[in-house]
């Protein structure tokens, strides 16, 4: 028997990719909403309630008021919003966060998409702290150079159009309030207790994604061996997490590192770059697969007791 999947939201960069992901799925049923219907409170509220699987593909406050129409208690929500993130009752829905946590998935009926930002740092940091090499009240700082498509239709036709504006030729740093939306889920998961100076750059290319974050390893009292260590020790047998080499002498020798890597795919790739006192924590990632779409889809897979992998 196929499962029923509504995506509420499917005409946004995230929905539509989730609907490519589960087209081809046979044991998946597509329900749809009609497109004069997409504002209609009743037939969303129908559609959210006959699902097995609801995606929120929606602004945080459309997905509150989704929620607020579902009344079938074997509905599972994946919210691909920020508003339920830190939200409690909430299980986030990064599968590879910590022990327990694919289980949690498993048990809820209410699932928090990470941010494709939040989802490298996280991946990054949480090992770490949890080791204790780095500690909570660690003041961090973290760039993440992106894809334009993670900011949604509107900048897609802002970068897409011809000619293109001067301005947006070259590479683009934002959230210059020091207020980016995804902070908090990357203080909650991570354990830190003190919100990362966090700029984050969108530059003209599509999709992908690379966080970095600069840690002084002597200060902190470890070494980028005990560093990657860690996190090869927690990612061992993950299949969408791939730590690469201490000083991944491929990167080295290419004297770059090619944020588009891991597109068209679920992986995130981790890499520790280092002298003897220093470390560049890196971590890259599709922001329209692993980021977004791939992991909602992943989420649901967990949840469903299917192969993780299914579709991906």
């Amino acid at each position: 028997m196929a499962f029923t999947v509504f995506v509420d939201g499917q005409e946004g960069t995230t929905g539509l990719r989730i609907h490519e992901v589960l087209a081809g799925r046979r044991d998946v049923e597509l329900l749809k909403i009609d497109a004069d219907k997409r504002k209609d409170a009743a037939e969303r509220a129908r559609l959210l309630n006959a699902a097995d699987v609801a995606f929120l593909c929606l602004p945080d406050s459309a997905a509150r008021e989704a929620v607020a129409l579902v009344e079938n208690p074997r509905t599972c929500l994946i919210d691909a919003s920020t508003a339920h993130r830190t939200a409690p009752g909430w299980v986030f829905g990064l599968p590879e966060l910590c022990a327990g946590q694919r289980e949690a998935l498993r048990r809820t009926q209410r699932i928090a998409n990470p941010g494709c930002h939040a989802s490298a740092f996280i991946l990054l940091l949480r090992p770490l702290v949890d080791a204790g090499l780095v500690p909570a009240a660690t003041p961090l700082s973290a760039t993440s150079i992106t894809g334009y498509s993670g900011g949604g239709k509107k900048m897609i036709e802002q970068y897409q159009a011809q000619p293109m504006e001067q301005a947006l030729t070259s590479p683009r740093p934002y959230a210059l309030s020091l207020a980016h939306k995804h902070l908090p889920e990357m203080m909650a998961h991570t354990g830190l207790g003190t919100p990362p100076i966090f700029l984050p750059v969108v530059a003209s290319f599509y999709k992908g994604l690379a966080v970095t974050v600069p840690l002084h390893t002597q200060a902190l009292g470890t070494t980028p061996e005990a560093v990657h260590a860690a996190l090869a020790a927690r990612y061992a047998g993950e299949r969408f997490v791939r730590v690469m080499p201490l000083r991944d002498a491929a990167t080295l020798e290419a004297g770059f590192l090619d944020v588009q890597a891991c597109n068209d795919t679920n992986r995130a790739d981790l890499f520790v770059f280092a002298n003897a006192t220093q470390a560049l924590l890196v971590a890259r990632l599709d922001n329209l697969g692993k980021g977004a779409s791939g992991a909602a889809v992943q989420a649901m897979n967990v949840h469903l007791g299917l192969d993780e992998g299914l579709g991906l």
